[in-house]
């Protein structure tokens, strides 16, 4: 599935740190992209806590157009994403997996649009822009879980003038989530106040070389918390495959007034990945401590490692186990096909001052074809079993089928 505005980055698996991109100068329409995604997607979320079930189909699409550069010194482009979200099938008894907005009276949209614009400055080694954002990087992730990415608005600049340095910083003021029509403001996720504020953030990657990097990002929500990350990614052949380390850092505080109560939160997480023709072996452990669970904002993504389908195991103390393995068919002359497993168990953890435990187990089985007449075109199935002491318990069964279309 592709990415729609990201921005680029040094660090393309790892870090979720941004991959700087090299820039052409082309001219405004001569470099200039476009692209149709096409998504069909069926949610069944089976209650084991209360059986009140969820289950919807829909559709949805995505036109991504991006201009080049105006010539000279000083170039100007403009980038437009479309978005488009049609109600296959839905009940009220049934509505809430998050694929399409939910009105007052329990019946799903038939269907919600947005048209994202983005104004964009290069110059030297700084590309600015500002207006409709999709920022992935550890402070401040957009959340793509559904059958629409959630976007920001607010201002940005890259700096790509030095060998091997990508900086990015700038300033967020609101979003609009992922089953939206309407942008929001700002507030860390669980608030239920009244005060919003804007985001800001800074950092950046320095690639030592084609083995080593390091990441440091710096993210505040004003009168909410701020928040430092650092990671490094390590890469390195052992026997026949290669072993990746990645290690992760987060240490959040409050801010300013701290609406939300005092944000108090070191998170560390470590992951050994192997490797070997088509197999790739992972196991890791994260641990929170502090006083709060990791603070980000509302209808955002975490980068953590323990982002699955339903938790982030990301409670005040909570420890957590990881394990996972991936197969890519290419090894069986099968390209385009690929298998996944991953377990989480998560242990030692408050919620709202009780004890907590949970364990998820996720499966899923993708294929994408790589060429011919029908290229792009992809399906997915997703299981997801989560268990909770005190959260609610849930089975996902998910289908995704996915169509990429270059337009030009």
């Amino acid at each position: 599935m592709r990415a729609f505005m990201t921005t680029g980055g040094l660090l393309c698996a790892g870090l979720l740190a941004p991959c700087a991109t090299e820039v052409r100068a082309d001219g405004f329409l001569e470099s200039s992209t476009g692209t149709l995604a096409l998504r069909n997607y069926y949610f069944n979320h089976d209650n084991r806590s209360a059986g009140n079930d969820r289950v919807e189909w829909a559709q949805g699409m995505l036109l991504d157009l991006r201009s080049g550069y105006t010539q000279g010194s000083v170039g100007f482009g403009l980038d437009a994403l479309g978005l488009l979200g049609l109600k296959l099938d839905s009940t009220p008894a049934k509505a809430g997996t998050g694929l399409l907005p939910v009105h007052d009276d329990g019946h799903a949209a038939n269907d919600f649009s947005s048209l994202g614009l983005t104004a964009k400055v290069r110059f030297a080694g700084v590309v600015l822009k500002t207006g409709t954002l999709l920022p992935k990087i550890p402070v401040v992730s957009y959340n793509d879980g559904r059958l629409l990415p959630q976007t920001y608005q607010g201002t940005q600049f890259e700096y790509t003038g030095v060998s091997n340095l990508y900086l990015l910083g700038g300033r967020l003021d609101q979003s609009k989530l992922r089953n939206s029509s309407d942008n929001v403001d700002l507030i860390p996720t669980g608030y239920k106040g009244a005060e919003h504020g804007d985001f800001y953030f800074a950092g950046g990657t320095y690639t030592l070389n084609k083995q080593l990097a390091f990441t440091y990002y710096y993210g505040e929500l004003e009168n909410f918390y701020r928040q430092h990350f650092a990671g490094a990614v390590h890469k390195t052949a052992v026997g026949p495959g290669q072993l990746t380390t990645d290690l992760r850092y987060f240490n959040s505080a409050g801010a300013g007034a701290a609406y939300n109560g005092a944000a108090d939160a070191d998170m560390f997480s470590g992951l050994l990945s192997y490797r070997l023709g088509g197999n790739t072996f992972a196991g890791g452990y994260q641990q929170v401590s502090g006083d709060s669970a990791l603070p980000y904002l509302n209808g955002g993504a975490t980068s953590s490692f323990t982002s699955p389908g339903v938790s982030k195991f990301i409670l005040q103390d909570e420890k957590t186990w990881m394990l996972r393995y991936d197969y890519d068919f290419a090894a069986l002359a099968v390209p385009g096909l690929a298998f996944m497993v991953r377990y989480y168990k998560g242990f030692d953890a408050h919620y709202r001052g009780l004890p907590a435990d949970e364990h998820e187990l996720d499966t899923s089985l993708k294929y994408v074809i790589q060429g011919g007449t029908f290229k792009g075109l992809g399906a997915e199935f997703r299981n997801t079993a989560y268990r909770s002491n005190v959260l609610t318990s849930w089975d996902y069964n998910r289908l995704y089928l996915t169509y990429d279309i270059k337009l030009w």
